[in-house]
């Protein structure tokens, strides 16, 4: 029997100049000073006015209204026509979920939740105390938010791995309510990948509802779902704006948009495999997300270009990471030393930066501003995607200058503890006496005094 010809991958749409969009992917030199097409792949927009807009319209509505609201944004954004009765995934569909995922699957779902709680164990904060030299003592506990709520993207592909990143953390901190909120579409199906990850990450309530409406839910609740504490998870532009929206009602964890890649290499970088992590980002879909390559080797550069046009056609997501190309969502930018390389990443502040340099561990002091660094040529991005242990929860478009990824720490709450004698308030009382008077609050004053009057 002859075999079957294997199907071509289908040409790529071709430029006005006649070329594939990969080959038209911008080679730019950069040292330091302005340079129009690197100054513009560097800005990117915190917030959408048009995200903006919408949850501000939406969000009352929910808080006014509760599930009704949300229901009824359900039907009109995600075409999902849902029922209080059928809002919240039940036992018997998490139990039919777990049956339809394959053996191999679920072990690949339990290891990463074992390496992302063993991660998470090894970096808790731990109480501890230090004593006042007077018989007291000083320190700190830290003790678990009550109920927190984990969002799971599931519109342009279904994040399982989000589920494990985000609801572990909350799991590992002894969180004894963790509610998750994910788009379900007009099947009302939720993927049952994305539900097993979630009942092992320990998700104790699963809503089939996404956007904006998902994040009003759960910060302000309803007749049968009680508010959050706090709202964590990542998100598109509609997401993002109403965690921003929402936030003083409930905590959040952190604003986060597109995602991106930045990788600095030398000429002794593998040009495929350079490509191939540029890529792993350029493939989530939103047109948004940014790849940067930063070299000091002007030939690194244009064979990375060269396996841009080789394996971009060989990927089911081709289209999409074209569209990031045709928005400018991928730049190759060349320096003349290592030392500019490290300013503009720098200045970029990635999500993820990859360091494929000759000795990369030496680099990673210098690196001040990135969600997660990924150190040397066996350490690609996706590791830290789905295996590795860290959340891939990062900050996105240059908030990594501020904000740092998610970590269990950011489902506990910290109380410090202080433990006087009366030796240590003796010696302390001069500054409270001191600092009353000076900001005229004389009962602050008096109420260390009169513990020492006859």
């Amino acid at each position: 029997m002859r075999p079957k010809r294997q199907k071509r991958p289908s040409k790529p749409p071709r430029t006005a100049s006649g070329s594939a969009p990969e080959a038209r992917v911008p080679i730019a030199r950069w040292s330091s000073r302005p340079t129009p097409v690197v100054d513009a792949f560097l800005q990117r927009p915190t917030f959408d006015p048009a995200a903006e807009a919408a949850a501000a319209a939406l969000l009352p509505d929910i808080r006014a209204r509760g599930e009704r609201a949300v229901l009824d944004a359900a039907q009109r954004f995600d075409g999902a026509r849902l029922t209080p009765a059928t809002l919240r995934v039940t036992p018997a569909e998490l139990d039919a979920a777990a049956r339809q995922v394959s053996p191999a699957i679920r072990r690949a779902v339990a290891a990463a939740h074992r390496r992302v709680m063993a991660f998470a164990r090894a970096g808790m904060r731990r109480n501890w105390r230090m004593p006042t030299g007077h018989g007291g003592s000083l320190g700190e506990q830290f003790t678990p938010l009550d109920r927190v709520g984990v969002y799971v993207p599931g519109g342009a592909a279904p994040l399982a791995s989000t589920a494990v990143m985000t609801a572990t953390l909350a799991q590992t901190a002894g969180v004894a309510e963790i509610v998750a909120c994910t788009p379900c579409g007009p099947s009302r199906q939720v993927n049952p990948t994305l539900l097993y990850a979630l009942r092992l990450a320990g998700a104790t309530e699963i809503y089939k509802v996404g956007g904006i409406q998902a994040i009003g839910l759960m910060a302000f609740g309803g007749r049968t779902v009680k508010p959050v504490q706090k709202i964590v998870g990542p998100g598109n532009a509609y997401v993002t704006a109403a965690k921003r929206q929402v936030f003083g009602y409930v905590a959040i964890d952190q604003v986060a948009g597109p995602s991106e890649i930045a990788v600095l290499a030398d000429a002794t970088a593998n040009p495929a495999w350079v490509a191939a992590d540029l890529l792993s980002q350029a493939e989530h879909g939103s047109g948004h997300e940014r790849a940067l390559l930063v070299t000091t080797s002007a030939a690194l550069a244009q064979a990375v270009r060269r396996e841009l046009v080789r394996q971009i056609p060989l990927l089911s997501r081709a289209d999409l990471v074209r569209r990031v190309i045709a928005k400018g969502g991928l730049l190759l930018a060349v320096t003349s030393t290592l030392d500019a390389a490290v300013d503009l990443v720098n200045r970029f502040a990635p999500e993820h930066l990859e360091l494929l340099v000759r000795q990369p561990r030496r680099l990673v002091p210098r690196m001040r501003a990135a969600g997660a660094i990924f150190v040397g040529g066996w350490t690609p991005e996706p590791a830290g995607d789905f295996a590795a242990g860290p959340s891939h929860v990062l900050p996105t478009g240059g908030a990594a200058r501020m904000f740092s990824g998610l970590t269990v720490d950011d489902f506990r709450r910290r109380s410090s503890v202080i433990a006087y004698t009366r030796r240590d308030l003796a010696a302390a009382l001069p500054i409270i006496k001191t600092f009353g008077a000076v900001e005229g609050l004389d009962a602050h004053a008096r109420s260390g005094t009169i513990r020492f009057e006859p």
